[in-house]
């Protein structure tokens, strides 16, 4: 015999949450890690998620999930995620991308839910006719091929916006291939906090590269290109913030190109501080405090021939 809900249980079902704390009230953050790419300590996406994941694991309240090597086959890792962060690479091989836009509708779904998303490194860039408004939505923008580039600098970042994910950071500069010159929505840049269509934005990490940096060569294409000439003396954001109209957080990180630079408690405590808020737990003051034991940098990197440090 066939059973039928009755109009008000069916409002009641479609009123619930469908993404919530875990069973044991801790909010849940899921860590995506991207195939294995470019040559050994460099987009080592898989130790990475694994090193963050693991400086997170005594963090009360917080529980981190890892899927390592791309979307994974079994999408019930997702089921309860208060937040989703994708590490991999992008451009027209970013898995969010695939499958024909399929995956890109799933994502949009968790974001009506008010899911956090978060990116870092390549995977901020998307071809814009592929997902550049998503990525606008979700993150608040994303790096596009030539418009945006890709330099490996080091920035001196001295001052922070007041914002749960600078707690407890200090000063640092470090060497990295740091984007620049994001596909914002409009309205968004590094000149401080900006609203726009019911969504927040926030410049975090802010540096002014120099002329030098800005004249190339970039990582690629080796430009340089004259719009960023042009843009001389501007400042940048290399990571940046927003709270959605929906209720959901996002950020981009654009470093991470350099595995070891998680051996720098300020740059390591920054993107902690990140995985924490995106996925609504309360940062603490002094930020989330990890430390690293000798030989943790070279764990789980990917197989790629190279003799460890």
């Amino acid at each position: 015999m066939k059973r039928f809900l009755s109009p008000i249980l069916v409002v009641a079902a479609l009123a619930l949450p469908a993404y919530a704390k875990t069973a044991d009230g801790k909010q849940k953050l899921v860590l995506v890690a991207g195939k294995p790419s470019h040559p050994p300590r460099m987009h080592e996406f898989n130790a990475g998620v694994q090193l963050l994941a693991k400086c997170l694991a005594s963090v009360p309240g917080l529980h981190t999930e890892v899927l390592l090597n791309g979307w994974p086959k079994e999408e019930s890792a997702f089921e309860g995620a208060d937040a989703v962060v994708f590490y991999m690479d992008g451009g027209p091989r970013h898995e969010v991308v695939q499958e024909g836009g399929a995956r890109i509708q799933k994502v949009e779904e968790w974001v009506k839910r008010g899911v956090g998303i978060g990116c870092m490194h390549y995977g901020v860039e998307v071809v814009a006719e592929q997902a550049g408004e998503p990525f606008k939505r979700w993150i608040g923008g994303h790096y596009e091929n030539s418009f945006s580039c890709n330099p490996i600098w080091a920035p001196n970042f001295t001052s922070f916006p007041e914002h749960p994910i600078t707690r407890g950071v200090k000063p640092f500069q470090i060497k990295d291939e740091w984007y620049f010159n994001m596909r914002f929505t409009d309205g968004f840049n590094a000149d401080g906090p900006a609203q726009s269509g019911g969504t927040k934005f926030v410049p975090i990490l802010v540096a002014k590269p120099g002329d030098d940096v800005r004249g190339g060569p970039y990582v690629y294409p080796k430009g340089p290109y004259p719009h960023i000439q042009a843009a001389s003396g501007r400042a940048e954001a290399m990571l940046w913030a927003v709270e959605r109209a929906d209720g959901g957080r996002g950020f981009g990180f654009t470093g991470g190109h350099f595995h070891d630079n998680w051996g720098n408690d300020q740059f390591r405590k920054t993107v902690l501080n990140a995985l924490s808020w995106v996925a609504k737990f309360e940062v603490p003051a002094g930020g989330i405090d990890s430390s690293l034991t000798p030989g943790e940098l070279d764990a789980h990197l990917d197989p790629k021939g190279a003799p460890k440090k």
